[in-house]
C-alpha cells in the first residue's frame, strides 16, 4: 500500500503572523530536501499563490472548486511550482465556502476526503489555514494529522496560542482523534527583545506544564530556529519567488532551511519507535 503523507496545517487565528511565508518557504526546504511537497491555500486572501507568480484567477481550478457540489478531480486543481514542490492556490471566492456548505453532510471532511484520493502522490502536505477558526480552519485540522503554529513572541499572541489550542483539542475529540499539534515557530523574531525573550520562556513554561497530560499537544515543542525577522521575506512574494529563489545566502532563506531540518528530524523520532514497536 502507498504510503500516506504527513499532512500539516500551519494555522493561527491572527493575520500577519508569517504564516503564510511559513508555509511557501518550510514547503520549499522540505522539496529542496527531496520532500515530495504540496501545499494547499485554504486562505480566500490567496497571498500563498504569489510566492509563484500565480494570480487569483477564476479559470484556474482553485482549492474553491474542492468545495463545489460537483467537485473537480483533484489532480486538475495542483499547480506544479517547482521540483518536487505543487500548490493548489486559492481564490477569493473561498470566502463563500462556509455559507455554501450549510445543510452538507461532509460540511467538516471536505478537505479530508479530496486529499485521500493523493496518498502515494506526495511526502508532505502543508496546508495554509485562513486566520480564524471557523469551517475551512475546520476542515483543514479534520484532514491533518499535526498542527505547526507560526506566531510572534508577543503577549497577545500567547494568549491566542491558549485559544488556538482548544480548537485543535475539540476537533481531536470529535472529527480527528489523530491530530496533534507537535509545534510552534517563532516568525519575525527579535532575539534581543526583552519582552520577545520573556514570551519565549512563558511558552516554553505553558508547553512544559502538559508534557504528562492527555492532550493534543503533549509533545509541542518550539521549532527552532526562530525565523528572524528579515525584509528579504517580505519583498520575495512581490517578484513571485520563494526565499530560496530570491536570496538563497539570506538569514530568512538560512532560517527556513534550518527549520526543516528540525521538522525532518522530528520526524523520524517519531518513526524509529513505531517501527520498533511494530
Amino acid at each position: 500500500m502507498s504510503a500516506a503523507p504527513r499532512i500539516v496545517s500551519l494555522l493561527n487565528q491572527k493575520g500577519g503572523v508569517g504564516k503564510t511565508t511559513t508555509t511557501v518557504n518550510l514547503g520549499a526546504a522540505l522539496a529542496a530536501a527531496g520532500q515530495r511537497t504540496l501545499l494547499v491555500d485554504m486562505d480566500p486572501q490567496s497571498n500563498l499563490s504569489l510566492h509563484f507568480g500565480v494570480e487569483a484567477d477564476e479559470g484556474r481550478a482553485s482549492s474553491t472548486a474542492l468545495f463545489s457540489s460537483e467537485p473537480p478531480d483533484i489532480e486538475a486543481c495542483i499547480v506544479e511550482g517547482r521540483p518536487n514542490l505543487s500548490f493548489i492556490p486559492a481564490d477569493t471566492e473561498l470566502a463563500l465556502v462556509e455559507g455554501e456548505l450549510a445543510g452538507r453532510q461532509d460540511v467538516q471532511t471536505v478537505l479530508r476526503d479530496a486529499l485521500a484520493r493523493l496518498r502515494g502522490r506526495f511526502d508532505a502536505i502543508l496546508i495554509d489555514c485562513p486566520p480564524g477558526l471557523g469551517v475551512l480552519s475546520v476542515n483543514a485540522l479534520t484532514a491533518s494529522g499535526e498542527v505547526f503554529v507560526p506566531m510572534q513572541a508577543q503577549y497577545l499572541a500567547l494568549r491566542g496560542l491558549e485559544k488556538l489550542l482548544g480548537t485543535v483539542q475539540l476537533v481531536a475529540a470529535g472529527l480527528n482523534p489523530e491530530l496533534v499539534c507537535s509545534g510552534v515557530i517563532l516568525c519575525m523574531h527579535e532575539s534581543l527583545s526583552s519582552h520577545g525573550k520573556a514570551v519565549v520562556e512563558e511558552i516554553r513554561s505553558h508547553l512544559e506544564q502538559f508534557r504528562t497530560a492527555d492532550v493534543p499537544w503533549r509533545d509541542c515543542r518550539l521549532l527552532q530556529p526562530p525565523i528572524r525577522r528579515n525584509v528579504k521575506l517580505a519583498e520575495a512574494p512581490s517578484f513571485g519567488k520563494t526565499i530560496f529563489d530570491y536570496d538563497p545566502r539570506c538569514p530568512g532563506a538560512d532560517d527556513y532551511r534550518r527549520l526543516a531540518e528540525s521538522v525532518l528530524a522530528m520526524w523520524a523520532e517519531r518513526v524509529a519507535p513505531a517501527a520498533e514497536r511494530g
